[in-house]
């Protein structure tokens, strides 16, 4: 069985279904959802069209038979067996999945046409949403935000821009965001365009909870995008100078929390777009980055996520784990235990990317133009170079990694690189020469593994993933547990921004993070929630009225 494609809103047919004789078009897909929810949709469908929910005929959830400009469209859904959860904790009892068929009896008109397409695209969006047993298993597994998602009234008169990652974290994030107070018709979430392995049905349950979702990548942000990216984006910026503008015409001011995109482009200054917003969370050093070069100077505070204690204290343990896992299960046949690797940029995140692949038993070498970073490296007992040329001059690694959000091979290194080495970025820019490519290179796509480069010397460079962030490629990233104190940090670091945002002055700000976190006691919540020795939680109540569990009788 075909099932529908996570990279579109068509779904896949399988072939092998004859529909009955004399049939037109035919679709087949399947979600999570009951014979309930299929009804619902098409019925919402239905009555947005115009069609007259009267021709319903074959009373029965989930089993239709209605007309779309006088032609008879069939639908017929049934319950299907499921193969495992499809989020990162299991469910239980387990969603299910439902499997419909939508069959027009002959051909359809121009008209009918695009009412059947909009079934096929609302039924497809409404089996990718997530199930509510599915967001009370998110919402559980953040407990720190949980927390700290209590009432915060500044929030009444904000409206949020959040750009990020579309994880589950972001969707726990963002419902404690409303708990705390911001209205779900005022949030406008955008994803950063990584291949993240959730994406289609975090999108849904966006639109689905009443959200604006759409996608601005960052490889518009950083140049690197295609003329079909760069207009497809300039849409995007166009609602979203609609969303400010609505906002602030409804007496609200605008919050974004992102990672420099926005800002790059000048939202934070005066007199460089139509429309400005009027605070920021900066969560990413690579949103910094693209903060300093930003057209114009910043006119409203921003507050820097990015650099606080919570981020490179315990952010970064968690995203190195996430890189060094996601790397092991993308090449699941390569040993790794006693071969030589290169690692390129020893900073906050390579550091400990390095301390794990040691422990694993890599022999790690560090290339940095940062002295103090290469003496802290040597001293942790890495062997050091200033130059990749020099490490490759070196050794024959069989996996280079990249961590240092710049250029990091550089023309003049791809002659030195040995034949059939692995490239893994954990910052996008680090390996875009060959993403990017270039004249002579030879590309083959290898499928959930990245893609193969033929250098014109003939030597093959694997990069895998997509050339971005190799943690966020067909993989949801950082476990939500692991993310919880960034998260709700993060949230903590929002309602300070919302209620001081008249007291705090142009640009960046770091301090008051710091000063929020410690006094809403975070840290302290987190090692009493996940670290401190003995801790156990307490058993669930047991319902006196609920029946007992029984052990079957053998027969």
């Amino acid at each position: 069985m075909a099932f529908a494609d996570s990279e579109s809103l068509g779904v896949a047919v399988d072939e092998s279904t004859a529909a009955y004789p004399g049939a037109g078009r035919y679709e087949i897909l399947d979600g999570r959802m009951t014979l309930q929810d299929v009804d619902a949709t098409v019925r919402s469908v239905l009555r947005g069209e115009g069609v007259p929910l009267s021709e319903l005929t074959e009373p029965g959830p989930g089993n239709r038979v209605f007309e779309l400009d006088g032609t008879p469209v069939q639908l017929r859904s049934r319950p299907v067996a499921d193969a495992g959860p499809d989020t990162l904790d299991p469910v239980d009892p387990p969603a299910g999945r439902t499997q419909v068929l939508l069959t027009a009896a002959g051909p359809l008109t121009g008209t009918a046409e695009a009412v059947f397409d909009r079934l096929v695209e609302a039924l497809t969006l409404r089996g990718r949403c997530y199930t509510e047993a599915e967001i009370d298993s998110i919402v559980g597994g953040m407990p720190l935000v949980g927390r700290y998602a209590t009432e915060e009234p500044a929030f009444r008169d904000w409206a949020l821009v959040f750009r990020d990652h579309y994880v589950e974290n972001s969707v726990g994030f963002l419902l404690g965001m409303e708990r705390a107070g911001m209205d779900p018709e005022w949030i406008f979430a955008l994803n950063k365009g990584d291949r993240t392995l959730h994406r289609d049905r975090v999108h849904a349950w966006f639109l689905h909870r009443g959200y604006r979702s759409d996608t601005l990548d960052n490889s518009v942000i950083n140049g690197s995008a295609d003329t079909a990216a760069r207009a497809y984006a300039l849409a995007v910026n166009e609602r979203v100078d609609d969303f400010v503008r609505q906002a602030h015409a409804a007496g609200r001011k605008v919050l974004v929390i992102d990672d420099g995109g926005l800002l790059a482009q000048g939202y934070g200054a005066d007199g460089v777009l139509d429309e400005h917003i009027d605070g920021a969370l900066e969560l990413t050093v690579s949103g910094l980055k693209r903060i300093a070069n930003a057209p114009g100077g910043l006119t409203v505070p921003v507050l820097n996520m990015a650099r606080s204690r919570l981020k490179s204290m315990l952010g970064y343990n968690e995203i190195a784990d996430s890189c060094v896992r996601r790397l092991r299960a993308v090449l699941p046949g390569e040993k790794f235990i006693g071969r030589h690797v290169l690692l390129l940029g020893y900073g906050t995140l390579g550091g400990r990317v390095a301390h794990a692949l040691r422990a694993l038993g890599c022999r790690v070498a560090v290339v940095d133009t940062d002295i103090l970073a290469l003496i802290t490296a040597a001293e942790h007992g890495y062997e050091t170079y200033t130059s990749a040329g020099e490490a490759l001059g070196a050794h024959a690694p069989f996996l280079i990694i990249g961590n240092t959000g710049e250029l990091a091979l550089t023309p003049d290194v791809l002659p030195l690189l040995p034949d059939g080495v692995y490239l893994a970025g954990f910052a996008t820019k680090d390996f875009s020469l060959l993403s990017e490519g270039f004249d002579g290179l030879r590309s083959t796509v290898i499928p959930q593994v990245g893609v193969r480069h033929t250098l014109p010397s003939g030597t093959t460079a694997t990069l895998l993933g997509d050339g971005r962030s190799l943690n966020l490629f067909e993989y949801e990233g950082i476990a939500n547990r692991g993310y919880d104190a960034y998260r709700a940090g993060t949230l903590i670091a929002a309602k300070t921004l919302c209620r001081e945002a008249g007291r705090l002055g142009p640009g960046l700000h770091l301090e008051p993070v710091d000063r929020a976190i410690d006094e809403a006691e975070l840290f302290s919540a987190y090692y009493e929630e996940y670290l401190a020795s003995g801790a156990r939680r307490p058993a669930a109540p047991v319902d006196p009225a609920a029946p007992a569990a029984t052990t079957p009788v053998a027969r």
